[in-house]
């Protein structure tokens, strides 16, 4: 079953996928349909590949999917899938009242998997009930309702995030320097490769960025950026038949061997070699 709503003046889009036979995404195909996901696994354990990487994706558990992020999954006639542009709802806009939602799509580079509770599985449960009515029930308010909704859904998703991958509990002033600092990576990291770069930006020094991340057993600031090109790169390797030189370019470097030696020191791979073992695969 396939639920959409849609704003043609707009452009807004929010889409709500039960027990579909078929889902998919491959974003240097579909450039144009920037939607952010949330997935929800209510069967059995299932083998799911995000950028040409394999996990295993487990039972009753929630999964955010980022705009630029390509993905497969074995039996999507077991999930619920909600998923929504800019326009129908934008994280940035609305980051402070849904908790530091964009802790939950930027704020984490590992493909994290959120296990609900007997208490949030009930709660999910629920939420999915409601949007189906709600999705049904068509009248001059049924947008602000689902946005209403689609609130709802972020900031339960949020609160179990912030519980399940936050170790040490941040103070919510450090919390919101790190969600900020990896939204401006995000949003940067094309051309802006310095930690520098982005203390400017959070009006702090180097310095106090680093001991902060530390503080939290984060990964440096430094490291941030370089995998977040890294990334990127794989997935023009992958999905793209962009040569070296050009993938370079894009993400902002003058010299393709610069570029070739952060790819190999951050992958272990040079980005010809990655390349080829992804294919032979």
């Amino acid at each position: 079953m396939k639920y959409i709503f849609e704003e043609n003046s707009f452009h807004s889009y929010f889409s709500l996928l039960i027990e579909e036979n078929k889902f998919e995404h491959i974003f240097y195909d579909n450039r144009e349909e920037r939607l952010l996901t949330i997935v929800w696994n209510r069967g059995e354990s299932q083998q799911i590949s995000i950028d040409g990487n394999p996990y295993n994706f487990p039972k009753n558990t929630i999964l955010p999917l980022m705009v630029n992020q390509s993905f497969w999954f074995e039996k999507p006639q077991n999930l619920v899938i909600w998923r929504f542009n800019r326009e129908f709802y934008c994280i940035v806009d609305h980051d402070k009242e849904v908790s530091c939602v964009g802790f939950l799509f930027y704020g984490m580079r590992e493909i994290t998997f959120f296990q609900l509770s007997a208490e949030n599985l009930q709660r999910f449960e629920s939420l999915r009930t409601v949007f189906i009515d709600e999705f049904s029930t068509i009248d001059t308010i049924q947008g602000e309702m689902l946005r209403m909704l689609l609130k709802r859904l972020i900031i339960l998703v949020t609160r179990i995030a912030k519980e399940q991958s936050i170790q040490p509990p941040m103070e919510e002033q450090d919390f919101d320097i790190v969600r900020r600092y990896n939204i401006a990576v995000e949003n940067h990291y094309k051309s802006k490769h310095q930690v520098q770069d982005y203390a400017d930006m959070l009006s702090k020094s180097p310095k106090t960025l680093s001991n902060l991340f530390a503080l939290y057993n984060h990964k440096s600031p430094l490291q941030i950026i370089h995998e977040r090109i890294t990334l990127e790169a794989k997935r023009l390797l992958i999905f793209t038949e962009k040569p070296t030189k050009e993938i370079a370019f894009d993400l902002g470097f003058e010299e393709v061997a610069h570029f070739s030696r952060l790819f190999k020191k951050v992958v272990g791979d040079s980005p010809t070699d990655f390349k080829e073992k992804h294919f032979k695969n």
